[in-house]
């Protein structure tokens, strides 16, 4: 610490590149200070720092980090803390361009594994990793703003923000609870065969598409009778709400009456949420993949002949590429991606569906035979999937009643409120024409894809996020603005780092693209966002995504060779 200062004296008013001295650790008594890269000037990306508390300092109980969910739930308490609390100094210290900004992470409404706060499971010493930009006048170095920053803003965010004695503790508790009480309830789902489940109260509607907060005056949610379940939790205790059963669930009603709003909830049910966002309590099976049409995007020897096939070009959809696809077969080829991948359950809005890849009528079936119709219609499938392959579906219908001789269950909308009209629904159906399926049936749902594609590992590759639009990876840009399930830019950040191991570590010209993905994952998983960088330090801005949207991400990378 009084090295530190020292040095700050000594390089004050020199030209900025001096400040390249000061990198390296500092013992600031009650915790360290990591100064890891300086900036080159005050108008580049800020200073990365990181400052470290000693477990015993910190005084987190074990209790509550000694499980990963735990962890994580606790690691983005400390971090918004943190943030809240950088919120007062930032800007404060004055110079030119980046001068006196002081950033960590900003959290959304969902919960996320992120490397800008790290509690280690063994001690319960607690990193956080955050940006300063240090000050300059023009380019000539500001020391003694630098020096309020670090010896007087800094202290007060990690006395505020990284100790337990100086933190709201209830709050705390509530955030570990749900923690606890959501890896009960995904169990729940499993021994119940549910592929989700929306509690009673909850609050659906989002203020706007820009604005994830819970909708004021929101109609609560509540379950139909036909579809309420009960279930216990360790801290909830005896909870209900509407549980979908696993099959073919079809969401029906008038427009603006909430099906899109349900389903939405659903797709982002696959992570936790925090206290007070009113989908807490509801959650979906976590291998859901939500489905839509993709006009242009890449596509690279993907099975689609499942749902497309002799098309007149001669084109073969057993390893269908092309730079540019179409909606339908951008759709076909998603759908095939995800049930690869090992998705279990399907979620799709006919609103970004490709109309022909849905459903075609009775009249068009007429007038265009289907020797002339290379696309095998999602609902001549939709059955075949859950009943031989186990891949239910959760569809969102407002136009079309085809799918209503296919569902299992039915829901109809209306003013917010799920009603079951499956009985009603079934009954008007059968005075219509059944379905005619005489496509063969589906022989396999797994891709056979090897990539054979491996960097040279002495490039230099530059990986910058575009927020949740996706990535560049050099100067490729990998677009993944219809990954509906990416909730933070720091998701695609770290899915070009992932892309980029993937080159350079595990694409072999052996393993199977879906074995390459698991394989990543799981290294993630097991040794956390830190294994991908070994031989350097740990970006502050990457959350952890899903192993869908990694292969999501490398299936829509146009350097990919199969």
């Amino acid at each position: 610490m009084r090295k530190l200062e020292q040095l700050l004296r000594q390089v004050d008013g020199k030209s900025y590149p001096a400040y390249k001295s000061l990198r390296g650790t500092y013992d600031f008594r009650e915790y360290s200070l990591n100064i890891e890269h300086v900036q080159g000037d005050p108008f580049a990306a800020p200073s990365k720092v990181s400052v470290q508390v000693n477990g015993k300092k910190a005084g987190f109980p074990a209790w509550m980090y000694d499980t990963k969910e735990k962890r994580i739930a606790l690691q983005d308490m400390l971090l918004r803390a943190f943030w809240s609390q950088t919120g007062k100094y930032t800007r404060r210290a004055k110079g030119s361009g980046k001068s006196g900004v002081i950033s960590v992470s900003r959290c959304g409404q969902e919960v996320l594994e992120r490397s800008g706060c790290e509690i280690k499971q063994t001690d319960g010493s607690v990193t956080v990793r955050l940006e300063i930009g240090f000050p300059a006048n023009g380019r000539r170095i500001q020391a003694g703003e630098l020096n309020k920053i670090l010896f007087d803003y800094l202290p007060d965010c990690v006395k505020h923000a990284l100790y337990y004695a100086n933190m709201n503790q209830k709050k705390l508790e509530e955030a570990v609870f749900l923690a606890e009480d959501r890896v009960a309830l995904g169990q729940l789902l499993k021994e119940k065969k549910l592929a989700a489940f929306v509690a009673n109260g909850s609050v659906l509607p989002r203020e706007s598409s820009v604005l994830d907060a819970p909708m004021k005056q929101a109609v609560p949610f509540q379950s139909p009778k036909e579809l309420e379940v009960l279930l216990e939790l360790p801290h909830k205790k005896t909870i209900k709400g509407m549980g979908i059963p696993k099959g073919v669930t079809l969401i029906v009603g008038g427009g603006y009456h909430g099906k899109s709003t349900l389903l939405q909830a659903l797709e982002k049910a696959v992570y936790p949420h925090i206290p007070g966002d009113g989908r807490e309590y509801v959650m979906t099976e976590e291998s859901a993949v939500k489905l839509r049409a993709e006009d242009g995007r890449n596509v690279c020897s993907v099975d689609i002949s499942a749902f497309i096939r002799q098309l007149p070009n001669g084109k073969d959809t057993t390893s269908f590429s092309t730079m540019d696809a179409s909606g339908s077969t951008s759709q076909a080829s998603n759908l095939a991606e995800a049930i690869s991948c090992g998705s279990k359950i399907l979620l799709i809005d006919e609103d970004t569906s490709a109309t022909n890849f849905m459903v075609r009528d009775e009249l068009m079936q007429r007038v265009v035979h289907r020797d002339k119709e290379p696309i095998i219609p999602y609902v001549e499938r939709v059955r075949e999937l859950y009943e031989k392959f186990g891949i239910s579906t959760v569809l969102v219908a407002g136009s079309s009643g085809a799918y209503f001789q296919v569902a299992d269950t039915i829901i109809q909308m209306d003013m917010y409120e799920p009603y079951v009209i499956t009985e009603r629904a079934k009954e008007e159906a059968s005075h219509f024409q059944g379905l005619k399926c005489d496509a063969e049936k589906i022989h396999g749902i797994h891709q056979t894809r090897v990539p054979i594609f491996k960097a040279e590992r002495n490039d230099r590759t530059k990986i910058k996020g575009l927020g949740k639009d996706g990535f560049l990876i050099n100067k490729e840009e990998v677009e993944l603005r219809f990954i509906e399930q990416i909730v933070d830019g720091e998701q695609t950040q770290l899915l070009g780092y992932i892309l980029e191991y993937l080159k350079e570590h595990v694409f072999d010209g052996k393993k199977n693209l879906d074995t390459c993905v698991d394989e990543v994952y799981q290294l993630l998983q097991e040794k956390g966002i830190q294994a991908l960088f070994a031989k350097g330090s740990v970006p502050g801005n990457l959350a952890m995504p899903r192993k869908e949207e990694i292969s999501a991400s490398v299936n829509r990378y146009r350097g990919l060779q199969i």
